[in-house]
């Protein structure tokens, strides 16, 4: 009989159960060691094909956060000014360049280089599920995240990717919460609600 390894209750906890979703920051910084650690981790997730479609930039310094802050909703502006580090997820519609090393079983390269609308829907749907490793990896490194929408992608693609290639998907803020600033947390649907066993 097989036995399943769950990770221990803390950890749960750390991941899902006690982890909120943070829209204050505390002036600690982020450093390169701890950002190349949550890349080595969100990595490894796993996607269609192994491709890795998902494009990161990671922003710390005052004019990397200026030239992104006038694309940012105003009532998401101070938390991204005062993140440690803010990390735009984007995606490359082009992934499929990767994919004879990234996917050795068989040639899927063409299946995408022949299909815009696939390639394009493929790298939208993996680098959404490469930020949400990127949310889980930070929180397993103790940081505090918080995601956000609230911003205007086409003012992004514009001032980071003007080449066109890499897309704005959504941003993240990481660092150490100020939890003066944290909210009660929000209910969740019951299971009953959005599930079923069939």
């Amino acid at each position: 009989m097989t036995t399943l390894h769950a990770l221990p209750d803390p950890s749960l906890d750390q991941l899902f159960r006690t982890a909120r979703t943070v829209h204050a920051f505390q002036p600690v910084p982020v450093t390169d060691g701890t950002i190349h650690q949550l890349y080595e981790l969100l990595k490894w997730g796993p996607t269609a094909f192994n491709a890795q479609p998902a494009r990161y930039v990671f922003m710390r310094g005052a004019e990397a956060k200026a030239k992104l802050l006038p694309a940012v909703s105003s009532g998401n502006r101070a938390q991204t000014a005062a993140a440690g580090v803010t990390v735009i997820v984007a995606q490359d519609p082009q992934f499929y360049e990767h994919l004879p090393s990234q996917f050795p079983a068989y040639n899927a390269k063409p299946m995408f280089e022949a299909n815009v609308q696939a390639a394009e829907s493929t790298a939208f749907r993996n680098a959404s599920l490469q930020g949400a490793y990127l949310i889980l990896a930070a929180r397993a490194l103790g940081l505090d995240v918080g995601a956000q929408s609230g911003f205007d992608a086409a003012a992004v693609n514009q001032a980071f990717f003007p080449d066109g290639r890499w897309q704005a998907n959504f941003l993240v803020n990481l660092g150490v919460a100020d939890h003066q600033a944290t909210h009660p947390r929000g209910p969740r649907l019951a299971f009953d609600e959005v599930a079923q066993i069939v």
